[in-house]
C-alpha cells in the first residue's frame, strides 16, 4: 500500500510530513472545483469536494490509500475561494477586515471500498485592514493561491487578530482530525513519526 497525497499544495504536503508520513506520492486531482451551493451548507461543500478529489485519484490506484482535502473561507454567509485577480482578493480581504470568519476543510481518506469523510471548522478574527495594508499584502503575491485570499503560515499572520480552534486546518489540513481517520485505515502517524526519528 502507498499513501497518494491528491493535492499540490506545498502546505498540505509539508503538514503530511511533520505527521511523520514522508513516503508518499503526490498525485493532484484534477476535477472541476465548483460546486452548487446554494442547497448545501459550507461544511458539505467542502466534504463534497474533498470526497470527489479523493475518487478521482483513488479511481486508478485502488489498492493505496488516497488523502483529498479542500479548504473553504466563509464570512457572513458568503464563501470566499482562491482570488481570480489582485482585485478579488483586494475585495477578500475587505470583507474580512476587522470581522470573524470560518475556515472549513473537508477530508478525505479512502482505499479500496472504504471512505472516510469529516470536516474541520476553525474560527479566524482579523484585526482592522487599512487600504494600505491589503495593497501592500496583495503586493507580496502571498494571496493568489489561497482560499479566502490569505495564508497564515506567511506574511498573513501579521493579520490575523486571534484564533479559535485547529491553526493547522487554516492552513489547509486540520492533522489531528485526519490523524484520526488514518488510524481507522490501520495508520498509525505516532508510530511512523516514531520509526523517521527513529531513522535520523
Amino acid at each position: 500500500m502507498r499513501i497518494i497525497l491528491a493535492s499540490q499544495s506545498p502546505r498540505r504536503r509539508e503538514l503530511l510530513e511533520r505527521m511523520g508520513i514522508t513516503n508518499f506520492k503526490i498525485i493532484p486531482a484534477k476535477g472541476d472545483e465548483v460546486i452548487q451551493t446554494r442547497t448545501l451548507t459550507t461544511e458539505q461543500v467542502v466534504e463534497e469536494l474533498a470526497r470527489r478529489k479523493c475518487a478521482e485519484v483513488a479511481a486508478s490506484r485502488p489498492d493505496d490509500l488516497v488523502i483529498a482535502a479542500d479548504t473553504l473561507v466563509a464570512v457572513n454567509n458568503r464563501v470566499l475561494g482562491k482570488p481570480r485577480s489582485e482585485e478579488d482578493a483586494a475585495r477578500m480581504l475587505a470583507a474580512l477586515s476587522g470581522r470573524l470568519h470560518m475556515v472549513y476543510t473537508g477530508v478525505t481518506v479512502s482505499r479500496g471500498s472504504k471512505t472516510v469523510t469529516a470536516h474541520e471548522m476553525t474560527s479566524v478574527r482579523f484585526r482592522t485592514l487599512t487600504q494600505a495594508d491589503i495593497i501592500r499584502y496583495i503586493a507580496t503575491g502571498e494571496p493568489m493561491d489561497k482560499a479566502g485570499a490569505y495564508g497564515i503560515q506567511g506574511y498573513g499572520a501579521m493579520l490575523v487578530e486571534s484564533i479559535s480552534g485547529d491553526y493547522y486546518n487554516v492552513m489547509g489540513l486540520p492533522v489531528c482530525r485526519l490523524a484520526k481517520m488514518l488510524v481507522r485505515f490501520g495508520v498509525d502517524p505516532l508510530a511512523m513519526a516514531v520509526e523517521k526519528e527513529q531513522k535520523t
